[in-house]
């Protein structure tokens, strides 16, 4: 059942028309009834797109029963016991809180195809999967049952043993460049592999009666990836098939991560094995970070529908912010959780985990985008920025709580104070290692060090130590140390390989300033390679800003 709606464009919000739209209330334009899916399932409220909100057999009534013409005594009237005046307008007061009531303003319907979620995720729809899931649901039934567990359990065990059995020679493919060709079908076989955990979740929804909203490409904390809107999971009578549909994406990367790693025995020697390895991991490695629930992950959903809490996240964070708010200003705070005693170490770990993600996503990629020079460095920044936005908002609920709370001005001023005086000193006072990030290049007997346009040229100075790598597409060997000559840098083109651990990156050449090295003992076997520069030490302060932020202005 869906509303009409009865507010146009340029509508005033009075008062008195406030009081009105409470008086004879109506669902809002973007509120629709669901009705149960199956004999034991709930009815539910569905708000947009994504919000989906599970109601009794009497709210259900009254949802059916207000249009906006009748008053309260008339629909207490209509519906009878367990109904009065009184607790009609108690429900509608609280489903005015929660947004399900026509509030007379006039709307901007966000879009069904773009959405921005905070704290750093960006969806774009490309496709409607529903009919395309049913298409397939028979296919489902047959593995949908313990013969498929049992096989689904034998490959992605059977995977892990193959690269146990290839340690040697999966720690060789980890840290070496792969070929262009390779590297390529790895992205996309892990493009795949994304699209087929999004699919597994919307297979699995539909076997069990529900429907898949949406599916498309979004950018997860800076990481590309694909997502399958499957909210309406929520509808299913049984919370085992809700905690299946929640981990059927990690089920269906583990086989394939399984499958590859299998794969990779028949493989033999070459690029095609080390492609088919480094899939693998990272297939691997990614099932893993879905299993954490501290962020909106797979992981997170199982739980949170496992024990039958929703907003489980948000209500934790609400409880870890009152437990802070408490702690350094005083004052007197309701649970959101009280019959969890973990929601406030938990809600703790949910606030922090966004922070180590977006840490180790800068990590992988920060000497790769800092290679791509001026745009590279100017994405780092825009990160950067939108990190220090959403610190600011956090510090803007904490206050908010503690107001809340009855927290006094005074010491919320002073532990304010308090806190800026501890990070300015921190930022000032404490000392880390400063390096800068280039590349190598041996040729003709001489050897050169390679910087890109973004990087702090100034602090290379001769003398300075060089550490030399191979750099593979997980991790980084060293293979040789060098000490940067005196000489002016030269503006030359030198190889993509320098940058970017492909190993036909020596016939692409790439801008970038070139200074004389001089390499310590026995030279590299590789040619090309990556290089960090020791440039002593700095200030926390400094080096925040010479890393992330001076880039960018060079």
């Amino acid at each position: 059942m869906r509303s009409g709606g009865r507010s146009g464009a340029g509508a005033v919000l009075t008062p008195e028309r406030a009081t009105e739209l409470l008086a004879r209330p109506q669902l809002a334009s973007d509120v629709t009834l669901h009705e149960p899916i199956a004999e034991d399932a709930p009815w539910v409220v569905q708000r947009g797109s994504q919000q989906y909100i599970r109601v009794g057999a009497d709210m259900v009534r009254l949802l059916q029963a207000i249009d906006g013409e009748r008053g309260h005594p008339a629909l207490a009237a209509e519906l009878g016991s367990p109904w009065t005046e009184d607790t009609v307008g108690k429900a509608v007061q609280n489903l005015n809180r929660m947004r399900l009531l026509e509030d007379g303003l006039p709307h901007k319907h966000s879009s069904t195809w773009f959405k921005f979620v905070p704290p750093l995720t960006f969806q774009l729809t490309l496709v409607k999967p529903d009919r395309m899931l049913s298409r397939l649901a028979p296919l489902l039934r047959l593995f949908a049952n313990r013969a498929g567990a049992a096989l689904a359990a034998v490959l992605a065990l059977g995977g892990l043993l193959a690269l146990a059995a290839q340690a040697p020679v999966l720690k060789e493919s980890l840290g070496a460049p792969l070929p262009l060709g390779i590297l390529l079908g790895v992205s996309a076989a892990s493009a795949l592999a994304t699209a087929l955990h999004e699919m597994g979740h919307g297979a699995v929804l539909t076997h069990h009666g529900g429907r898949p909203s949406r599916m498309g490409v979004m950018l997860f904390y800076l990481t590309p990836a694909f997502f399958c809107d499957v909210s309406d999971g929520w509808r299913l009578p049984e919370r085992r098939q809700r905690v299946q549909v929640a981990l059927a994406g990690i089920v269906t990367q583990l086989v394939i991560a399984g499958s590859a790693g299998l794969a990779s025995l028949a493989a033999g020697e070459g690029g095609l094995r080390d492609g088919m390895l480094v899939f693998a991991v990272s297939t691997y490695i990614t099932s893993l970070l879905n299993l954490l629930p501290f962020v909106k992950l797979d992981g997170y959903i199982a739980l949170m529908t496992h024990l039958d809490i929703s907003h489980l996240r948000d209500r934790t964070m609400t409880d870890a912010r009152r437990f802070l708010a408490r702690l350094l200003f005083g004052g007197r705070y309701r649970r959101e959780l009280p019959g969890l005693w973990w929601s406030v170490p938990f809600g703790l770990a949910c606030m922090l985990f966004p922070l180590y993600l977006i840490g180790l996503a800068a990590t992988l990629w920060l000497d790769l985008l800092q290679g791509m020079g001026i745009f590279g460095a100017t994405l780092v920044l825009l990160g950067v920025g939108y990190l220090g936005y959403r610190a600011w908002l956090g510090g803007r609920k904490l206050v908010r709580e503690a107001r809340t709370g009855g927290a006094g001005t005074g010491r919320i001023c002073a532990t304010a104070l308090l806190a800026v005086a501890a990070a300015g000193a921190a930022l000032t006072m404490v000392s880390v290692p400063y390096t800068v990030a280039g590349g190598y290049v041996l040729k003709d007997g001489r050897a050169s060090l390679v910087l890109s346009d973004s990087a702090d040229l100034e602090a290379v100075t001769p003398g300075a130590e060089v550490t030399l790598y191979r750099r593979g597409m997980v991790t980084r060997t060293e293979t040789g140390a060098g000490t940067v000559d005196p000489g002016r840098a030269e503006e030359r083109n030198v190889p993509l390989s320098a940058f970017v651990p492909v190993q036909e990156g020596d016939s692409l050449s790439v801008p970038a300033r070139v200074l004389p090295l001089s390499v310590t003992g026995t030279a590299p076997a590789e040619p090309i390679g990556t290089a960090r520069v020791a440039a002593g030490s700095r200030s926390l302060g400094t080096w925040l800003y010479l890393s992330y932020i001076a880039p960018a202005t060079r």
